[in-house]
Order: C-alpha cells, then sequence, then structure tokens
C-alpha cells in the first residue's frame, strides 16, 4: 500500500507546506494562494468559482479551521497574521488535532518489525549514523510492544535511505533548507520506508539537522502516525532542536502510538511532563512573528547585512531576509529554522568570497558559515583577530574584495583587517567621518554590491564609491526589499 509522504519541515515553530514567499501588504492578492493552500490541507471543495469570503461560506469556514489549528485568532479572515503562516513551507498532508492516524489508521500486523539502512550521509560516520537511528527507534519501542531487529540483506520492514532530488519515489526532495525527509505509513512496497535528504546537513548535534531527531519523527509516520498541532509534540510538523540525550517522547505521541499497538509491556518510568496550558494562544508561534516588522516598514533598522553566494542576506533580531538575484522575491526566515545554535541579534557579518566563508558577530563571538553549514570550531573570540579589550562588540563589518581587507566598524571608528596576513592594519582605528565622509558617524549595517559599499545609519541608506570617496545616492533602507 502506498500512502503520500508526510514531509518534515525546516522551521523552527511553524508549520507549512509552500516555498517561502513574501507576505505582501495586500491580503486581497494572495487569495488564490489560500484558496489552494485550504483546498489542499483543509479539504475545500471548490469547482473553479470565483471564492466567497463572507462570513458562512466555505472558505470563510475552512479559513477558521486552519486558524484554530495554528493558535491564530479565529476570525474567518484572510488577515496578515494568517497569510504568513500560509507562505511558510510545511508538510503535505491535511492538518489535524493533536495526535491522529492516517486514514484507515494502518499498522503493522507484527510487533517484530525489521530494518535496513541501504546508504550512508557523508556527513556522519557510518557508526553514528547506526546510533541515531537505533536510538530513533527506540524512542517508540520503549513505549510500546514493537520490537526492531536490523538486517542487511534483503526487504525490511522500513528500509532508510539518503538520497537527493529526484530519489526513486514520486516526491523528489528541494535542495537545502526545504523538506529535510519524508516517510510512509505502513504497508507492502515502500509503506514504512523512510527517506532522507542528502542535500541537507545531517549531525549529531545543534549544528545542521539532528540525524536522531528527524529520523524519531519519521518512523513514527513509518508507524501510522500523522501530523500533531501540540507543539510540544514530536508529531508537530516543524523541525527544532531538543537535547537528544535529554530527550523524552511527549505524551501527545505516548498516546497516538499506544493507540494502535498498546502500552510496553515493560514499561519506562517517565519524568512528569508539564500540564497542557489551558488558555487559547492567539498569537502564532511562526518562524516569523505576528510583530515582525514588514519588509516596508519606514522605521525599519537592520542589525547586520552580507552577501552569501550570490545572495544579500538582512538580519534583524531573531529573523533574516534573503534577497535572492534576478527575482523580485524577499523570503523572511527565522535565525533559528536555519541555524538553531546561533543566536539572535546578529550584530555584524560579512562575505569573504575567495574563502567561500561568511562570518557572523555578536559581542565577542563571531561564527564561521559555509554556504548555510556552521563550520565546525566555531564560535571564536573577537580578540583573536586583533581587536583590544575595549572592543566588546561590533556595530557592522565589510570585505573589499580588491584590496583582501575587512573593515570593522566600532562606534564611531573603523578597524582595517588584512585577511592575507591575518593582522589588523597599524593605523587602525580611523575615524569613519575622515574615509567615508557622507555617510554618518555610526554604521548600523553595511554590504558591497558591484564594487560599491551600501551603508546603513539610522533609516537611511547610502550608496558609496570607494573610488570617487563619496556617496553617490542616498536611498530607503527598505530599497533592496522590493520597496
Amino acid at each position: 500500500m502506498k500512502s503520500c509522504p508526510l514531509l518534515l519541515l525546516l522551521c523552527a515553530a511553524c508549520t507549512h507546506a509552500f516555498p517561502a514567499l513574501p507576505v505582501t501588504a495586500e491580503p486581497e492578492g494572495n487569495i488564490e494562494l489560500a484558496q489552494e493552500y485550504l483546498r489542499k490541507f483543509y479539504s475545500l471543495n471548490t469547482d473553479g468559482t470565483p471564492v466567497a469570503r463572507k462570513k458562512g461560506s466555505p472558505f470563510s469556514e475552512k479559513l477558521q479551521q486552519m486558524q484554530e489549528f495554528f493558535g491564530l485568532e479565529v476570525t474567518g479572515k484572510l488577515d496578515s497574521n494568517t497569510l504568513e503562516v500560509m507562505h511558510m513551507p510545511r508538510c503535505g498532508v491535511n492538518d489535524v488535532g493533536e495526535y491522529s492516524h492516517f486514514g484507515g489508521r494502518p499498522a503493522w500486523r507484527t510487533t517484530a518489525l525489521t530494518y535496513r539502512i541501504l546508504n550512508y550521509t557523508p556527513d556522519m560516520d557510518q557508526a553514528d549514523v547506526d546510533t541515531a537511528i537505533r536510538r530513533a527507534l527506540k524512542v517508540w519501542s520503549d513505549v510500546t510492544p514493537l520490537t526492531f531487529t536490523r538486517i542487511y540483506d534483503g526487504t525490511a520492514d522500513i528500509q532508510i535511505s539518503f538520497g537527493a532530488g529526484v530519489h526513486g519515489d514520486f516526491y523528489p526532495f528541494d535542495g537545502p533548507h526545504g523538506t529535510l525527509a519524508h516517510a510512509y505509513a505502513p504497508g507492502n512496497g515502500i509503506g514504512g520506508d523512510a527517506h532522507f535528504d542528502e542535500d541537507e546537513t545531517w549531525t549529531e548535534e545543534s549544528a545542521g539537522y539532528n540525524l536522531f531527531l528527524v529520523a524519531a519523527h519519521e518512523f513514527g509516520h513509518s508507524l501510522g502516525l500523522s501530523h500533531s498541532n501540540d507543539r510540544r509534540a514530536l508529531m508537530y510538523p516543524t523541525y527544532s532542536y531538543t537535547d537528544p540525550t535529554r530527550f523524552q517522547l511527549p505524551q501527545d505521541d505516548v498516546d497516538g502510538i499506544q493507540a494502535l499497538y498498546g502500552a510496553s509491556p515493560n514499561p519506562i518510568p517517565r519524568t512528569p511532563a508539564p500540564t497542557k496550558p489551558t488558555t487559547t494562544q492567539t498569537t502564532p508561534t511562526t518562524t516569523t512573528p505576528a510583530t515582525s516588522p514588514s519588509n516596508c516598514d519606514p522605521t525599519l533598522v537592520f542589525d547586520a547585512i552580507t552577501t552569501l553566494r550570490g545572495e544579500i542576506i538582512f538580519f534583524k533580531d531573531s529573523l533574516f531576509w534573503r534577497k535572492v538575484p534576478q527575482t523580485p522575491e524577499v523570503h523572511k526566515y527565522a535565525i533559528a529554522s536555519f541555524w538553531p545554535s546561533l543566536p539572535s541579534g546578529i550584530q555584524a557579518a560579512y562575505e569573504n568570497q575567495e574563502k567561500d566563508q561568511v562570518f557572523l558577530f555578536k559581542g565577542s563571538k563571531y561564527w564561521a558559515l559555509q554556504g548555510f553549514d556552521i563550520l565546525p570550531s566555531y564560535p571564536k573570540n573577537i580578540y583573536k583577530l586583533g581587536f583590544p579589550k575595549t572592543v566588546t562588540r561590533l556595530d557592522a563589518a565589510v570585505h573589499l574584495q580588491d584590496t583582501d581587507k575587512t573593515y570593522f566598524f566600532v562606534g564611531e571608528q573603523y578597524w582595517s583587517y588584512d585577511e592575507a596576513r591575518q593582522v589588523m592594519d597599524k593605523d587602525s582605528p580611523r575615524k569613519i567621518e575622515d574615509d567615508f565622509p557622507g555617510i554618518g558617524k555610526k554604521v548600523n549595517a553595511v554590504f558591497q554590491d558591484n564594487g560599491l559599499l551600501y551603508f546603513f545609519s539610522g533609516h537611511k541608506q547610502f550608496e558609496f564609491s570607494m573610488k570617487s570617496k563619496k556617496v553617490t545616492r542616498t536611498l530607503e533602507t527598505t530599497s533592496w526589499l522590493g520597496c
């Protein structure tokens, strides 16, 4: 029996299934997307006629169901908070309340199941992959009569594999940071199998995506569980990091799996979980909180900006925007959805294209990325770069490719770092207003594009030519976000 795969998401505290798209200021422009969303995930029956959005219409009723599921204010209207949720990546199955099972409650007819690891990710040692898979299955065998035996030849009940893009089923993966994995409900053939996207970075820790946590979620699908709307549940559709050494299967998941297979004959004592809140949540917990600034907010002040392999990344508090070249779209994400181990409030950032590395700074620490992966041995201390102890944080940074110098802006001064020699230039620090006239005395963020520097100071943006040493244009801060 073949079932639709359940796609695990990248976001840290949200749920959804489309590529992330910019939320426009005008909700009416998204009515087609909302109609398609409700058709796919809330069984809205449409016949191609215009959607009636008035109170009591099928569209309004399904919208209320969706709002209730995600803890939004239940209005039946297509407001900005609801649109924000609809624009986020998600799993491709209908939403249901608390734990649930697939239609028809498919379950294995035996409690003695086999599994086979068909191939390995190069991101981890094979022994570590074996351990993560074994521990992920144990999550479920600890609370049920199920047993899992590994086999090395033949066809197992649960076949486990890593693959990228088109990988042998009808549901190709979508590259880094989209769908992490999917699994099939119990059944013959592909039933029970779990596939992991090789384009992701798999780890034992918080960097990248923790294989144990993702596998434990997917194996819930392999055993017959669908998704839960309990944000504490393992079967909630989104990825969020939990220390694997402290992981305990939440009660919602225990109830779901035991409804299919019964309780373990040898139960392991559990630490009591906190009681579920009885109050109704009216604010969504999503990758982009409802209070987050809009793209075109004239008061928006960025914390840091950097390029990354042709993209431009704008940081603000717990969020970042991705500006992709040659496209008008600007996507907004939570920092934690890409980098769970990074703090919020990144204060400075720059890219060294020759090294193919991006450096992110907060306080006296900094991290290095290669692509979207945090490099090992980070964070490091900024004092290793040559800063005196009087410097406790950086305001902005930018790397100049033609000189191989990196400028660090601190207060009304800037420091010049020689990347080739890995030392600060002897004349550092210098006054910003002496060498960058017209941009103000303090820099909040800066990056380089097509040979020009773009300085952000408060609510203003200055285009600066290093050749003429002058401001060539004054722009709106949000001009890069399609405003």
